[in-house]
């Protein structure tokens, strides 16, 4: 029966393409969570510090969160291209708009849920505004940071396949491919490679974690707010 769904010569003859394939997944992955990342946490800071632009920080993550994702990608498209190379900054502008968010809400989460005692300490030794939001209070928040990258990465590896509408789409290719054929093992292979990529990462991230923030293992885990 598995045989019937499955064909292993189908793999093996596009096994080079199934692996360009998946490391376009990564990489268009990895570049939109780091470049989300790189946009949120100063984008999350900046809502810390002062409360009156928390609201419109949060409310503009929202907005881009909740727009449909093939109506994201033909609005950025529209200023930006369809046609590959043009498609890759398509992508990673929509791609990274899904993120900010998850890790903005993430971040503001674990900076409010720093001790007070902590800032008291910080304070106690001398530590101004910014010292303390540096050596204290992000550190501190680390667990919920990661806790967002996990989400934001598995989020992003899933819509990471739409991209095949404009040319690129890394294992998304084989999903196109296998539902325009009626064909059902580069669906298969495909399914399985994300969920396995999304395990790897997922994985990688909580290996991190231990490394950053060892005080954390024997406590229990953050979950990530979305």
């Amino acid at each position: 029966m598995l045989g019937e769904v499955i064909r292993w010569s189908f793999i093996t003859q596009n096994w080079g393409e199934i692996q360009a394939d998946l490391i376009q997944h990564i990489v268009l992955t990895f570049v939109a969570v780091g470049l989300g990342l790189a946009i949120a946490l100063p984008l999350a800071v900046l809502a810390w510090r002062f409360p009156l632009a928390r609201g419109a920080v949060v409310g503009v993550s929202a907005s881009l969160y909740i727009i449909p994702a093939l109506a994201l990608f033909a609005i950025v498209g529209a200023y930006t291209g369809y046609v590959p190379p043009a498609s890759y900054k398509t992508a990673e502008i929509a791609l990274v708009g899904y993120t900010l968010l998850i890790l903005v809400w993430n971040t503001l989460a674990g900076l409010a849920a720093v001790p007070v005692e902590a800032r008291e300490a910080a304070t106690g030794i001398g530590y101004s505004r910014r010292a303390t939001l540096w050596r204290v209070e992000l550190p501190l928040a680390i667990p919920y940071v990661i806790a967002g990258l996990r989400v934001a990465t598995a989020t992003v590896i899933g819509l990471v396949t739409v991209t095949a509408f404009i040319g690129l789409g890394g294992l998304g290719q084989l999903l196109i491919y296998g539902f325009n054929t009626d064909y059902y093992t580069p669906i298969i292979v495909a399914l399985v490679l994300s969920i396995v990529l999304a395990a790897v990462c997922d994985l990688a991230w909580v290996g991190l974690e231990r490394v950053l923030v060892p005080w954390r293992r024997a406590s229990g885990r953050v979950v990530a707010r979305v």
